[in-house]
């Protein structure tokens, strides 16, 4: 692993042994870059390249616009993302593929949570990124689903994955109940417009084995 600071931000870099391989970018909450990687490995996926980035100021960094706290004692969300997407394709992407051996196969963007809501939101502002992991994605937030019907991506996916935990939007919370209404609805949208796309549904709640399950998702991306 190779580890770099760009602007606060630690990058943390699981190089692929092979030349060509995919390079895949994976937001993270904790610095979990190691454990999804090796995850994924297990899995007996084709070699790829891991870019983790940690130390990100989540609820402003990964959100497209203003939102108020979506439950109680939550910070409200500022929208950073533009600014934190510059950041990825300007100076982090570069740099980071400054390492490789050779040009990757192609680019992937994923992450978990508010992190899976960015990396959809990605491909409406870049065309850098031609598939895309959205794994218990935040598309309970408000306006994004509707962003997503009136929008046309930088380029059209070449194929996008989609995860829930079957728990997450069994809540007394009106905001975050309409998360896997909204996800199905979206990857429905997709599969309409030719994506290939996929639905995973998911034993346990939002919290529940998070590494691993961003880590089938980004199997799932590198097979297809």
């Amino acid at each position: 692993m190779q580890a770099l600071e760009i602007g606060s931000k630690n990058i943390s870099i699981f190089l692929s042994t092979k030349p060509r391989t995919p390079i895949i970018y994976l937001n993270t909450f904790s610095d979990e870059g190691r454990k999804v990687y090796e995850a994924a490995q297990a899995t007996g996926c084709p070699p790829f390249t891991l870019v983790a980035i940690s130390d990100l100021d989540w609820n402003h960094d990964m959100v497209p616009w203003d939102s108020p706290p979506a439950f109680k004692n939550a910070e409200p969300c500022t929208g950073g993302a533009d600014d934190y997407l510059r950041l990825l394709t300007r100076e982090i992407i570069p740099t980071a593929e400054k390492e490789l051996a050779g040009v990757p196969s192609w680019r992937g963007i994923a992450g978990y949570s508010l992190a899976g809501l960015f990396a959809l939101y990605a491909i409406y502002r870049t065309d850098l990124f031609s598939r895309v992991g959205s794994m218990s994605g935040s598309l309970w937030f408000p306006g994004m689903k509707e962003y997503i019907f009136s929008h046309e991506p930088k380029r059209q996916p070449d194929c996008v994955y989609f995860s829930l935990g079957d728990k997450e939007s069994k809540t007394r919370n009106p905001v975050l109940r309409s998360v896997r209404q909204n996800t199905e609805e979206i990857q429905s949208f997709y599969q309409d417009k030719g994506i290939n796309t996929i639905f995973q549904l998911n034993p346990g709640n939002h919290y529940d084995h998070a590494a691993e399950r961003t880590a089938a998702g980004i199997a799932w991306l590198l097979s297809q």
